[in-house]
Formats: C-alpha cells, sequence, structure tokens
C-alpha cells in the first residue's frame, strides 16, 4: 500500500513540475500581420500592424521596412496594445519585395525577433517637400521614434515573471513531494 501512495505523490510531483515549467518557455509568437507574409499590394500602407499571440512590449528597433535597394522606409513611432504593435509608414523606394523586421518583448522579458515579406508593385514616392520648414518637420519624429521605444519598454512593462522563478518553484514542489511521499512511507511501516 505504501509504494501505491509513492507513486502517487511522485506521479503529483511531476504533474506539478510540467504544469508550472510551461509558462516559462514561452515566448511571444507572430499569428498576424497587415500587410500579410508573402502578400502583393498595389500601393504601399500607410501603416502596419503586427499581431502577437500574447501581449508584448517595444524593443530597442520594434519596426523597420527596407526595400529591394536598401532603401528604408520612414516608421512613425510604434504603438503596443496588448498583442498588438502599429506604426504608421512613409513609404519610398522602387517596386519590389519588402522586409519588415520586428523586434518585441515577450511577457517572460525575452526578446523576439522576425520578419515579413511582401510586394509593394508601385513605385513608392515619399511626399515632397518644398520648404526648409517641411525639411525640419520630416526630420523631428525620426529622433522621437528613437527615444520612443525605451520609454515604451519601461512604462509597459507588466511584471511578467522570469523564467528561473518558475524552475525555482518546480523545485520546491518536486522537493515537497518527496517529502510527503518519505514521511508517508515511514507511517505506512510504523
Amino acid at each position: 500500500m505504501s509504494l501505491r501512495r509513492l507513486a502517487t505523490v511522485f506521479l503529483l510531483s511531476g504533474l506539478a513540475v510540467v504544469v508550472t515549467a510551461t509558462p516559462a518557455a514561452a515566448h511571444a509568437e507572430l499569428i498576424g500581420s497587415d500587410p500579410a507574409k508573402g502578400a502583393t499590394l498595389a500601393a504601399p500602407p500607410q501603416q502596419v500592424e503586427l499581431t502577437f499571440n500574447q501581449p508584448v512590449t517595444l524593443g530597442a528597433k520594434p519596426v523597420t521596412v527596407t526595400g529591394p535597394d536598401g532603401t528604408s522606409w520612414t516608421v512613425g513611432t510604434p504603438s503596443v496594445a496588448g498583442p498588438v504593435v502599429t506604426a504608421p509608414v512613409t513609404a519610398s523606394g522602387p517596386a519590389g519585395t519588402y522586409n519588415l523586421v520586428y523586434e518585441v518583448v515577450s511577457q517572460d522579458g525575452d526578446e523576439v525577433t522576425g520578419a515579413v515579406t511582401f510586394t509593394v508593385t508601385a513605385v513608392a514616392n515619399p511626399p515632397a517637400t518644398t520648404t526648409t520648414t517641411t525639411a525640419t518637420t520630416t526630420e523631428a519624429p525620426a529622433a522621437t521614434t528613437s527615444a520612443a521605444p525605451a520609454a515604451a519598454r519601461s512604462t509597459d512593462d507588466d511584471g511578467g515573471l522570469p523564467g528561473w522563478v518558475w524552475v525555482l518553484g518546480a523545485v520546491v514542489a518536486l522537493a515537497v513531494g518527496v517529502a510527503v511521499a518519505l514521511r508517508l512511507g515511514r507511517a505506512g511501516r510504523a
């Protein structure tokens, strides 16, 4: 009878380890985008949107878009609403294949990077600037774009537990299970 109890305690302890360790391995994954991966667009988009399977925060370079000739699109300040990252873009460059590269931070604190490739069939020309004032206005958002991700990272942190906490919890649960099994084993013999 005590062998059956010991086996039950070990089974429950093992189950506790598996259940508590699962969240530590979970990273954000891209589940959708606009433009979609492999999409062909007649005109360049005015914004890009990335949807993940869990809430994320912005990485150091949250969104960049580059074209076939190496031209980079101007990306405005990205915003995060739970699992959705949205960024306004100003397209420039020839028709062809474009890469939207993203960097976000999972709930567990790990950086997640990836790319979405899409095609634009029309030439993307940025709006013409006619005065120095307009050119200065165009450059100002680029300076704030680099500062915004760091601010977003520190204020949007959801306080998720790091992976080592989950592993430590699993080890403690296993130790408690072994202690209970040994105690039950001694009680069964007495």
